[in-house]
């Protein structure tokens, strides 16, 4: 007797070389968590998702930078030839400054989180965004700087549990960035929860081969999904990432 295959709908995310490895995309509405120690490139991976979402395939996206300002994060995409501020005046994407306030810097953004808030707020916050341009795709950059930002550390669990209901509820696919301490050693994220709480694990990180450090990537689970456990190199180029699913791990 044939049984019917489950048909998972896929969301591309505009990195060359990696959807090779994932079936075809991130299966839609799926919370990702992208880690990696400082210098990664995890912030241009998840800005890459957004920017190529709306370039390429016409999907607006959100992008909350919790780590530096909305118009730093401007300037500094710039390099890979992304302008966001183009896709920003079409509807197409969406940038919470999560930075300013905090710092104590005016900020002449339309989406600016205030000063003082608390986790509900946040997460109300990020729901009305997402809803203010029907956004399909989300990027929260990071969650150790939400955990600053609202002076709830010993209470992340409890809100990442919230923001993973929230955004599994709206159907948007989110990418989140959190830092990796000791990956050598098995430690992937700051906290040890934020991996269970996402239905898909990238890590990005360093190997040294002769003297110099190389990049790989490693994806540690994508439900939904048949994947490789292997280690795959990538490049930050010009463009952007770019991944090698057929090359050795150097």
């Amino acid at each position: 007797m044939l049984t019917r295959r489950h048909f998972v709908e896929r969301v591309r995310s505009g990195i060359p070389g990696f959807d090779e490895l994932i079936q075809g995309g991130f299966p839609k509405g799926t919370t990702v968590l992208v880690t990696g120690p400082t210098g990664s490139g995890k912030t241009t991976f998840g800005v890459q998702f957004i920017y190529k979402g709306a370039e390429l395939y016409n999907e607006p996206g959100v992008i909350v930078t919790m780590e530096e300002r909305a118009v730093d994060l401007r300037r500094e995409m710039k390099s890979f030839g992304w302008d966001l501020e183009k896709y920003e005046k079409e509807g197409l994407i969406a940038i919470v400054d999560g930075v300013s306030a905090v710092v104590g810097l005016p900020s002449e953004e339309q989406y600016v989180l205030e000063g003082n808030i608390n986790a509900e707020d946040f997460l109300r916050y990020i729901y009305r965004v997402v809803k203010a341009i029907n956004a399909e795709r989300l990027l929260v950059d990071s969650i150790p700087s939400i955990a600053f930002r609202l002076r709830k550390e010993n209470q992340i669990r409890e809100v990442l549990l919230q923001l993973n209901t929230i955004l599994l509820e709206m159907g948007v696919t989110s990418i989140l960035t959190t830092e990796a301490p000791d990956p050598s050693h098995g430690r992937i994220s700051r906290y040890g929860v934020e991996e269970y709480i996402s239905r898909g694990v990238v890590l990005l990180d360093f190997i040294e081969k002769e003297v110099e450090l190389k990049r790989y990537l490693l994806i540690r689970k994508m439900r939904e999904t048949k994947h490789s456990m292997k280690k795959f190199p990538f490049e930050i180029t010009d463009e952007g990432i770019v991944v090698y699913p057929s090359g050795e791990i150097y």
